[in-house]
C-alpha cells in the first residue's frame, strides 16, 4: 500500500514537470509569434530600416559652388580645394594611438589647436565616432596630416571660398559660412543659384561590401556662375580713392557708387572701412555693413537741382528768370545765404548754392507737385538693385508738409537717402529725365526706363550744374581736366535727438560728360574731423579722381571745347614762359 502511494506521487511530479515544460514552450512560442507579428504587421518599418542600415548605401557627388565674376569675367569669388581634418575617438581608444604623443603634438601644432584641451576631449569620448578637428585646411596641411599617419585621424575633401579682390569688393560680393552657404552680399543674394544640387547614387551591398544592386542614380545639377555689373578695375580705383580721402580727412567712414547712366548698371560700389573676406577673424561686425545701401543721411544741397527742375517743369520760372534772394522768415525760421546775393539767375542759384533761391522756387510750387518730384527721382523707395538690406531711406508722400518743411526740403533737409539712391537720382538727371532701376547684374539689354522729367528742362539743369565745378562754384575740386563735368556738392549736419549736433557729412554727386552724360557718381564722406569739411572739399576730389579714371577707362572722348580751352591756356603759358 505504501509503495503504491510513493509510485503515484512520483508519477504526479513527472506529470507536473511535463506540463510545466509544455506551458513554458507554448509561452515562448506565443511570445515569438507575437513579436514576429508585431514586427511584420504592426511595425515593419523599423525592421526594414535596420536591414537597410546594414546593406543600403548612398554616395553623394558634391558640386563646387559657382563663381562670381565682374562684367569682364574677372573672378571675384571662387571655390578652391580644401580638407576637413576629423577624428574617430573610438578608433583612437581601441588603438591607443594617443600614446604617440609627439605626433599628436605635431598635429595640433599645425592645426593651431591646444594639445591638452583637444586630447582631453578625445579621451572623454571613447564611444563617439566623429568630430571635426579643423575645417577648410589647405592641401599642404592635409599632406602633413597624411604623413603623420595617426590611427583615428582622417581627411575629408571639401571646398573653401576665396575672394581675389579682398577688401576692395568685400561688401558687394559678401562671403559664405564654413559650410559654403552665402550669408552676406551677392553670395547670399544668389545663394540658391550658386549652390546647385549634388548628385546621389544609392545601391545595395552584401556582407563583404560588394555592390549587388544599383537602386537609383540622381544626377547632379551644376551651379551657375553669376556675372555682376561691376568693373573690378573701376571698383579698385573707387575704393582706393575713397579710402585715401577718409584717412586724409580723419572721417569715420565713406561710400561711393558709380552708375552707368544709360543702363542703370552699378559699375562700382565701395565702402570704407572695409574688411578682408578671406580672413574675418576678430573683425567687428559693423564692418560687414554695406553702408552705401544701408546708411541714410540728409543730402543737403545735392537736392537743390530738384527745386530748380521742378519750377521749370511747372512753369513758374523760365530758363532766363531772375530770382530775388532777399532773406525771409517762416514761423520764426530765417532763410538766408551766408552772403547776400541779391537778384540772381538760376545758374547762380546752383553755382553759389543759394538756400534762399531754391526755397523761394519750392514755395512757389504746389506742395504736392514739389514732393512728388522727389518721389519720381527714386527717393523714399529702393533702387531696384535687389541688394539685401537696402534701405528705402526716409521720405513720405502722404504726410502734410508745412511751408517751413517745404522750404528746408528744397535744400536737402527733411529727407534721408542712401548713397545708392543719390547715385540713382543723378543717373536720372544724366539720362535727360529718364528713370531706370539700378542693377547689380550685367544686363544683356538696358531697361526701357520711365520718363519723369522733360528732356529739355533736365538737360538745362545739368548744364547749370556745370558751373558748380568752375571758378566761383562750390566745388572746383571736382573738375576733371579735359572733360565737362556737372554736379552738386552738399554739406549737412547730422540729426540727433532733439535737433542737430556738431557732426556733419560732405557729399558730391554728378555726371559727365555734360553734352552726353555716360557716368553718374555719388560720394559721401561721413564725419570729417579736419579743418576741411565742406562737401566740395572732401567729396569733390574723390569724385574727380573716380570720374576721370572712369572716362579714360571707357575711352570716352574729351569734350572738344575743353580741349580748345586747355590748348589756349597752354599756349598762353608757353608765351609767358618765353
Amino acid at each position: 500500500m505504501a509503495m503504491s502511494k510513493v509510485k503515484k506521487s512520483a508519477e504526479n511530479v513527472v506529470l507536473w514537470r511535463v506540463m510545466l515544460m509544455i506551458a513554458v514552450m507554448v509561452l515562448v512560442f506565443c511570445t515569438l509569434l507575437a513579436r514576429a507579428a508585431y514586427l511584420q504587421i504592426i511595425q515593419p518599418d523599423e525592421l526594414r530600416e535596420q536591414g537597410e542600415l546594414r546593406s543600403l548605401r548612398s554616395e553623394s557627388h558634391q558640386v563646387q559652388r559657382g563663381m562670381i565674376t565682374d562684367r569682364n569675367n574677372f573672378e571675384l569669388a571662387v571655390s578652391v580645394p580644401a580638407f576637413a581634418v576629423w577624428v574617430d575617438p573610438k578608433v583612437v581608444h581601441d588603438t591607443k594611438s594617443w600614446e604617440q604623443t609627439e605626433k599628436w603634438q605635431a598635429l595640433f601644432a599645425v592645426l593651431d589647436l591646444d594639445f591638452k584641451q583637444e586630447i582631453a576631449k578625445i579621451k572623454k569620448s571613447p564611444k563617439k565616432r566623429f568630430f571635426y578637428l579643423k575645417r577648410q585646411s589647405s592641401s599642404a596641411v592635409a599632406d602633413y596630416v597624411r604623413q603623420l599617419n595617426l590611427p583615428g585621424v582622417y581627411l575629408r575633401e571639401e571646398s573653401k571660398r576665396f575672394y581675389p579682390s579682398g577688401e576692395i569688393a568685400a561688401h558687394l560680393v559678401g562671403f559664405t559660412n564654413i559650410d559654403g552657404q552665402g550669408i552676406e552680399g551677392a553670395e547670399k543674394l544668389f545663394n540658391q543659384v550658386l549652390t546647385g544640387t549634388p548628385g546621389e547614387r544609392t545601391y545595395q551591398k552584401d556582407a563583404k561590401g560588394r555592390q549587388v544592386e544599383l537602386l537609383s542614380v540622381k544626377s547632379a545639377v551644376p551651379p551657375k556662375n553669376i556675372q555682376l555689373s561691376i568693373d573690378q578695375r573701376l571698383q579698385s580705383i573707387t575704393y582706393r580713392a575713397l579710402k585715401a580721402a577718409v584717412k586724409s580727412y580723419a572721417a569715420s567712414s565713406g561710400s561711393a557708387v558709380v552708375v552707368d547712366v544709360h543702363t542703370g548698371e552699378i559699375l562700382a560700389m565701395a565702402n570704407t572701412p572695409s574688411f578682408n573676406p578671406n580672413n574675418r577673424a576678430n573683425v567687428n561686425q559693423h564692418r560687414f555693413r554695406n553702408r552705401a545701401i544701408t546708411d541714410v543721411f540728409e543730402p543737403g544741397s545735392t537736392m537743390k537741382p530738384v527745386a530748380v527742375l521742378s519750377a521749370l517743369e511747372f512753369g513758374t520760372v523760365k530758363q532766363d528768370s531772375i530770382v530775388d534772394t532777399t532773406p525771409f522768415k517762416i514761423g520764426g525760421k530765417r532763410f538766408a545765404d551766408p552772403r547776400f546775393l541779391g537778384d540772381i539767375s538760376l545758374e547762380t542759384i546752383i553755382q553759389r548754392s543759394s538756400n534762399v533761391g531754391v526755397a523761394k522756387l519750392a514755395l512757389g510750387l504746389p506742395k504736392d507737385y514739389f514732393v512728388v518730384a522727389f518721389h519720381e527721382l527714386g527717393l523714399g523707395e529702393v533702387t531696384g538693385s535687389g541688394l539685401l538690406g537696402e534701405s528705402s531711406g526716409m521720405f513720405s508722400l502722404s504726410r502734410r508738409w508745412s511751408d517751413l518743411e517745404i522750404g528746408t526740403l528744397s535744400y536737402g533737409y527733411g529727407v534721408a537717402v542712401t548713397t545708392l539712391q543719390l547715385a540713382k537720382m543723378y543717373a536720372t538727371l544724366g539720362a535727360k529725365g529718364v528713370s531706370r532701376p539700378l542693377s547689380i547684374l550685367k544686363l544683356p539689354e538696358p531697361p526701357e526706363g520711365k520718363r519723369v522729367f522733360s528732356e529739355k528742362n533736365t538737360d538745362f539743369v545739368v548744364h547749370l550744374m556745370e558751373s558748380v565745378v568752375k571758378r566761383g562754384g562750390t566745388a572746383p575740386q571736382a573738375s576733371v581736366p579735359g572733360y565737362r563735368v556737372a554736379g552738386k556738392s552738399g554739406t549737412a549736419y547730422k540729426a540727433i535727438k532733439g535737433g542737430y549736433g556738431d557732426e556733419l557729412s560732405g557729399f558730391f554727386a554728378g555726371v559727365a560728360p555734360v553734352n552726353d552724360p555716360q557716368i553718374a557718381i555719388a560720394v559721401m564722406i561721413n564725419e570729417p574731423q579736419s579743418d576741411v569739411f565742406h562737401g566740395g572739399e572732401v567729396a569733390g576730389p574723390v569724385f574727380a579722381k573716380i570720374m576721370g579714371s572712369t572716362l579714360q577707362l571707357y575711352n570716352i572722348a574729351p569734350d572738344e571745347n575743353q580741349i580748345e580751352t586747355l590748348s589756349r591756356k597752354d599756349l598762353k603759358e608757353d608765351k609767358h614762359g618765353l
